[in-house]
């Protein structure tokens, strides 16, 4: 069947409507765990035949083939599980696997992947129309949208924007620390603190300057982070972090990653997670 190109939010997305009865039912493939989460959340998991190694989220996603790392993809892990379509986001690649697999008439969707709230509607909204899900996808976005309202509506009440620094470890080397135009400086901002690190984007290794230079409020890691370096205790022995407000304080807060970076349908529960830990006010409103 053949599918319209939209292009929307200032990036060429591919949205596919769903498939008429006379179609062949969809044979679907996620590479990106908010896709993937956002799939199960319509109830259209049924439609999945395979997903990345990210998608992790709900617990049954982990039972299904899987087709490599989303930034590392190979063109022939995919089509061995014959989908009719592939959707993933900007954030995937490389660029010559997507090639790949368009060459091998495999319909490809790629959807925008900013770490704001507006890019998570258009993913739910792109695979409700993809999965045939649309109504279920309004409902989504409606509460959604109703949450993040709730939670700006509480944020306009505080008179602090805590500053933030956000570590990630990744293998055996330091700790990352998350600049901007990141999923960490993105969900800091919803919940309304300030990234401490300013002057780069993306990430990079854990340094003593950047620690003192940051003069963090709080400290945030997933939790995966700190069961890698060892506990919380380990996390404030890395260094010079003891020497910063949030390291004198012990205000470490850990959540799970895929729950606070993922930029899927939990975004609104993630944001309002970290917001009462940023702003304790917040939790004794009424």
């Amino acid at each position: 069947m053949k599918r319209r190109l939209i292009l929307g939010l200032a990036l060429a997305t591919a949205v596919a409507p769903a498939a008429s009865a006379q179609d062949k039912p969809i044979r679907l493939v996620t590479v990106g765990g908010a896709l993937t989460e956002i799939v199960y959340a319509l109830g259209a998991e049924s439609q999945l035949v395979g997903v990345d190694t990210t998608s992790l989220y709900p617990p049954a996603a982990r039972s299904l083939p899987q087709v490599g790392y989303m930034r590392a993809l190979s063109a022939e892990g995919v089509l061995s599980l014959k989908p009719s379509l592939v959707v993933t986001t900007t954030a995937a690649g490389p660029a010559t696997t997507l090639d790949q697999l368009r060459a091998a008439g495999i319909e490809t969707v790629v959807l925008p992947d900013r770490y704001d709230y507006d890019s998570v509607i258009a993913k739910v909204e792109a695979l409700g129309r993809i999965t045939g899900k649309e109504s279920q996808a309004a409902e989504l976005v409606a509460r959604g949208r109703a949450d993040m309202d709730k939670l700006s509506a509480g944020l306009a009440g505080t008179h602090t924007r805590p500053r933030v620094l956000f570590l990630l470890a990744i293998g055996s080397g330091a700790p990352q620390v998350a600049g901007q135009n990141t999923a960490a400086d993105g969900i800091i901002h919803l919940a309304g603190g300030v990234n401490a690190v300013e002057g780069y984007a993306g990430y990079r290794p854990l340094t003593p300057e950047a620690v003192i230079a940051s003069r963090a409020d709080y400290i945030v890691v997933t939790q995966q982070t700190v069961d890698q370096l060892g506990g919380l205790d380990a996390v404030l022995d890395q260094p010079t972090l003891r020497q910063t407000p949030a390291g004198r304080a012990g205000k470490v807060l850990s959540f799970d990653t895929m729950l606070l970076l993922g930029f899927g349908p939990r975004t609104p529960q993630a944001a309002r997670q970290l917001a009462a830990a940023l702003h304790p006010e917040l939790a004794a409103a009424p």
